[in-house]
């Protein structure tokens, strides 16, 4: 579902509100959670839950308590309390489901200590507010040139102005530790506010910035993936896919998060499924697994003094030579086994409308050396003829 701000434009291209999977309008962001009880009354004597949910920048969302009783709905600007003045968010989340959002994330509401909601938000919270956020680009640029020349190892990838403007969170990635005390005196004498320094992984920074991935479809981090579970190479090998780094990462430069999607599968497949460092033991000799296929359930053997003379197995057929082996029994050969493997050649593909070969470009061109000596033996008939004709 999209908000108005995502239909095309006059010139026919799409407009977008440009915030990456983070809808400004709140109409299509990926964090929006949708409340099914918008529609229902609270029973005779209950009162409504006294927290809201508030989103701010990016993917920053706090829980709130309504001390002043306000009447408050999705999509209304309120400002809140914070660490030293206030802060302007966005109210993304009323009534009992916020009890539920908050058991979800663990956040005990019956401390006292939970930040409140001041008022909604007035004409000129909101004006200062996005004076704020319309230099935060400026001031992003001007702190990556200070650390340019400071020489600090780091990448500031994102600002975040307080609501009433007195400080700002800047959001950087770094390999190692960054001794940035110098850094942020000479930021604080730029800007005239208080700086707030915040790391985040390189997969945060790719969520923030957007971007289209090898798939060719918008990265998941930005779109609707909100948890980012951490990714192993074994997961690659699991899925038998080539450990080749290039392929394998991401545009955050780790390794790509959809590798996790499948691997569910594949580790249900393998619980009952031969391993790769399998033997086999025949009479004809010892015979090492070469390649598998998991879901075909099939396995590739060789002997050991015929690596390159493969032999295809079912699972069963090496559970059983396996069990044998087991009872120190040996098989005769694979040979025996493999034969009983041997798939006809389907026909997938039949011309029976006149529809030229799918495999017509696959065939070598045959040679014309022949139509050209006849030719040039024709032309030199024709021209020894005009000869004797002139002549």
């Amino acid at each position: 579902m999209s908000c108005n701000s995502c239909s095309t434009g006059k010139d026919g291209q799409p407009r977008g509100c440009k915030n990456n999977g983070t809808c400004g309008t709140d109409g299509c962001n990926k964090l929006t959670v949708f409340d099914w009880l918008s529609n229902m009354a609270l029973p005779n004597g209950e009162r409504p839950f006294e927290y809201v949910e508030v989103r701010f920048k990016n993917s920053r969302k706090e829980f709130f308590k309504n001390t002043e009783n306000l009447s408050l709905s999705i999509g209304d600007i309120v400002a809140t309390q914070a660490q030293s003045g206030h802060d302007i968010g966005m109210v993304t989340l009323t009534g009992e489901l916020v009890r539920v959002q908050m058991k979800r994330k663990k956040v005990d509401f019956t401390k006292e200590e939970l930040p409140k909601i001041y008022r909604k938000a007035t004409q000129k919270d909101i004006d200062i507010w996005q004076k704020c956020r319309d230099r935060e680009e400026e001031i992003k640029k001007r702190s990556r040139e200070i650390a340019i020349i400071l020489k600090l190892q780091m990448k500031i990838s994102d600002v975040e102005f307080q609501g009433d403007g007195s400080k700002a969170t800047f959001y950087y990635t770094a390999e190692e530790r960054v001794d940035f005390r110098q850094l942020i005196k000479d930021m604080a004498k730029a800007f005239g506010i208080r700086i707030e320094m915040r790391q985040i992984g390189y997969r945060q920074e790719a969520q923030r910035l957007g971007g289209i991935g090898s798939c060719g479809r918008e990265l998941c981090c930005s779109t609707w993936l909100t948890d980012f579970r951490s990714v192993s190479t074994s997961a690659a090998r699991y899925q038998q896919l080539s450990l080749n780094p290039q392929k394998l990462a991401g545009q955050c430069g780790k390794l790509k998060c959809c590798l996790n999607y499948e691997l569910d599968v594949y580790l249900d497949a393998l619980k009952d499924f031969p391993s790769q460092d399998t033997k086999l033991y025949t009479e004809k000799g010892l015979a090492f697994c070469q390649k598998t296929d998991i879901f075909k359930e099939k396995l590739w053997f060789s002997y050991k003094d015929e690596p390159a003379n493969w032999h295809v197995l079912s699972k069963d057929q090496v559970i059983e030579i396996l069990e044998k082996n087991k009872k120190k029994e040996k098989v005769a050969s694979l040979e025996a086994y493999a034969a009983d493997n041997i798939d006809e050649e389907k026909v997938v593909f039949e011309n029976v409308v006149g529809q030229d070969s799918l495999t017509r470009f696959d065939k070598p061109k045959k040679s014309n050396k022949r139509n050209r000596n006849r030719n040039r033996k024709k032309n030199n008939r024709n021209r020894n003829r005009n000869k004797k004709n002139a002549s």
